[in-house]
């Protein structure tokens, strides 16, 4: 069959920066499961996608479908014909459904049946259906209309191209009649481009248009321009990947310009200039070899301008007014200290049944402490920190930029010479901020993110308002994580359930749910198993561990490791099965199993054999696990193996005497209890 290329290019005023990738993505995927649906075969499919474009490259196309034959089986051939050989109505009702007269039905293993040819349509015919059928499926929230149509898209569209080959197929698309003239730069080749044929489409775009259409070359021109223009003024520039896609998004033909601001700005701290150069003015910024702000930034121009130095001027004044309100905030909040601004939490409410955010640092402050005393670091410390942690919200730095929130806390107890990690850890407050940040250093840091995390679990479990699908005022998900990241990477070994009681006592008069306690660890366990999932931990490995039910998620951890290692050894598969089979053994035996077994009714040489090597092993791995080195532990269990399966092949546990059997039962007891210190291998499936 022949093929041909197609461009389809959807022209439209300025889309959503941030938006854009995900569309292009998008409209690719929802086109190539247009064209797999239509069983149209192709080659590959290129995306391109620009400010005012998103486009398809899609090479060796068929140009039409394949014939197929279409098959249809009806109902069986006795129930289709009476006894004297007329038509059922069952037969009449499936010859209507096929188009054909109940004579041209054929019989096929007992059955109507009815086959007919059908002739594979053109792809022109086709095209517009897919294009417009995957342009309604992408993710645009808001759809907006524009003059008097009915077209609805994301922006008003203004030109589409379809060409096949050097074929125009004639469509409507969005309200607009397609065509093969494409638009170059607004500015720098705002006439039409004509496209001979769709190879030629990016490289006629870039050369006569000005225009960079495919989306990841232009993102990496973007960055070679800036670290250039980084180099020559002597610095490095500091490229963040989010602003470089959004960046890359707003400009088709993009020229890197090189601005300053007076150097009186670096003594703000330089959070609060980088936060309004990214966020506000989408500027890159610069820093030396050590990492310290200077004072220059690199803007993207969508203009290659005759007139650079004027296009400096413009961002270089457009910055100068921000930086001076961050400069006057900072002055202005240093005059008065953190802990005088404790008193106006007072009015601010956390959450109405949860009382201010006043009464919720005194509650953190108290849980903070106690977990700073179990860490063995300064209980005051932690203290004081809480009761500071959210003085910074009241600054007007923060009100401005609250992005800003931690750090300049942090700034501010440095300030006012807090004593210790204080500053430090006003800012480790707020971490870990989403998935994969980095976590508090300081133990004064750790113990205040661990209760202000637990306080904002418990409270709003404990006024009835879980985390319910995907909506998650509070971001519990996030607090959960966070603080199973902080116990488990951190290694503090700490009782988990113990802090959520602590947290609920604190809370008690304010919870309506009796039970928040438990369904907050529930909760965070279930949140421990997805971070397993992550990780590649094998589910039956996690309920082993979760089994026994560790009071410490850094024990857990250590209990997981050793269970991964233990799945690799040859003698698991064995041991897994006879721990099952003891269990099973131990849950059906309707009797009392003394506490220890008795060497002077132990019978058969294999189960004095397994009572020898099992008191050995015992007495190996004991101190192992009282050190939590469960994985060396385990390596000593897995020597039992043998002897275990020869128990099993030679003596019958449930023998007739009562204290054979009960001895039998004691000793698997005792075996199976020694691989419970560190989780139950018997749910494991090999």
């Amino acid at each position: 069959m022949s093929q041909r290329d197609l461009l389809i290019e959807i022209g439209t005023e300025e889309l959503p920066p941030k938006a854009l990738k995900k569309l292009a993505t998008a409209f690719c995927n929802e086109t190539k499961d247009g064209l797999s649906k239509a069983d149209l075969k192709f080659k590959e499919i290129k995306t391109y996608a620009a400010p005012r474009r998103l486009a398809l490259l899609i090479t060796s196309l068929d140009e039409a479908q394949k014939d197929k034959t279409v098959e249809r089986h009806g109902p069986a051939v006795k129930a289709a014909f009476d006894g004297d050989g007329n038509p059922t109505k069952a037969a009449e009702g499936f010859a209507r459904s096929v188009g054909v007269g109940v004579s041209e039905l054929d019989n096929k293993d007992g059955k109507l049946f009815y086959a007919k040819q059908e002739k594979g349509q053109p792809t022109t015919a086709l095209i517009p259906e897919i294009v417009q059928t995957a342009l309604d499926k992408l993710p645009i929230p808001k759809r907006m209309r524009w003059g008097d149509l009915d077209a609805q898209f994301v922006r008003p569209v203004q030109w589409v191209v379809l060409l096949f080959g050097d074929e125009v197929i004639e469509a409507e698309i969005l309200s607009v009649q397609s065509g093969r003239e494409s638009r170059g730069h607004r500015f720098h080749h705002p006439e039409l481009i004509y496209i001979p044929k769709p190879s030629e489409y990016e490289v006629l775009l870039e050369s006569e248009g000005r225009v960079i259409a495919d989306f990841d070359r232009r993102r990496e021109t973007v960055r070679a321009r800036i670290e250039e223009v980084a180099a020559k003024s002597g610095g490095i520039a500091v490229i963040d990947e989010a602003l470089l896609d959004e960046v890359n998004s707003m400009v088709e033909w993009p020229v890197p310009v090189l601005g300053k601001f007076e150097e009186r700005f670096l003594d703000v701290p330089q959070e609060a200039l980088i936060s309004t150069m990214k966020a506000n003015q989408k500027y890159f910024h610069l820093v030396d070899k050590q990492g310290k702000l200077l004072p220059y930034f690199i803007t993207i121009s969508n203009v290659d301008s005759t007139d650079i130095d004027k296009v400096r001027e413009g961002n270089e004044r457009v910055i100068r007014p921000r930086f001076a309100d961050a400069e006057f905030f900072w002055n202005q909040d240093r005059k008065q200290k953190l802990e005088d601004r404790i008193e106006s939490l007072k009015s601010v409410v956390f959450q109405k049944e949860l009382g201010t955010l006043y009464e919720k640092s005194q509650r953190v402050s108290q849980l903070a402490g106690e977990i700073a005393s179990q860490l063995g670091s300064d209980k005051q410390q932690a203290q004081r920190a809480a009761l500071l942690s959210r003085c910074d919200l009241m600054s007007e730095m923060v009100y401005e930029f609250p992005e800003l929130q931690g750090i300049m806390g942090r700034y501010y107890a440095s300030h006012d010479k807090e004593p210790g990690d204080i500053a430090q850890a006003l800012d480790e407050f707020y971490m870990p901020r989403f998935a994969g940040d980095e976590l508090p250093q300081t133990q004064t840091g750790q113990a205040l993110a661990l209760a202000e995390r637990i306080d904002t679990l418990v409270g709003i479990f404990g006024i009835g308002q879980p985390p319910t699908g995907s909506k998650d005022p509070f971001a519990l998900r996030r607090a959960a994580l966070g603080v199973l990241r902080i116990l488990i990477e951190k290694r503090l070994d700490l009782d988990l359930q113990a802090l959520i009681q602590q947290a609920v006592d604190l809370l008690k008069a304010k919870l309506s749910t009796k039970d928040a306690g438990s369904q907050v660890f529930d909760f965070l366990m279930e949140r421990l198993r997805a971070y397993y999932q992550d990780q590649g931990v094998a589910h039956d490995s996690y309920e082993a561990v979760l089994e026994v039910h560790p009071a410490s998620p850094m024990d857990f951890d250590d209990r997981i490791k050793a269970v991964t290692a233990f799945r690799a050894m040859a003698e698991a598969e064995s041991l897994a099965a006879a721990n099952k089979r003891i269990s099973n053994i131990i849950k059906k035996a309707e009797v009392k199993i003394p506490a220890s077994y008795k060497d002077n009714l132990l019978q058969d040489k294999e189960e004095k054999e397994l009572a020898k090597q099992l008191a050995a092993v015992s007495k190996k791995v004991e101190p192992l696990l009282a050190k939590h080195d469960y994985e060396n532990a385990m390596k000593a269990m897995a020597g039992l193996r043998d002897v275990v399966d020869a128990f099993f092949d030679k003596v019958m546990v449930m023998a007739e005497d009562n204290k054979l059997r009960d001895n039998r039962l004691a000793l698997l007891n005792q075996l199976r209890n020694l691989f419970l210190g560190v989780a139950d291998i018997s749910v494991l499936q090999q």
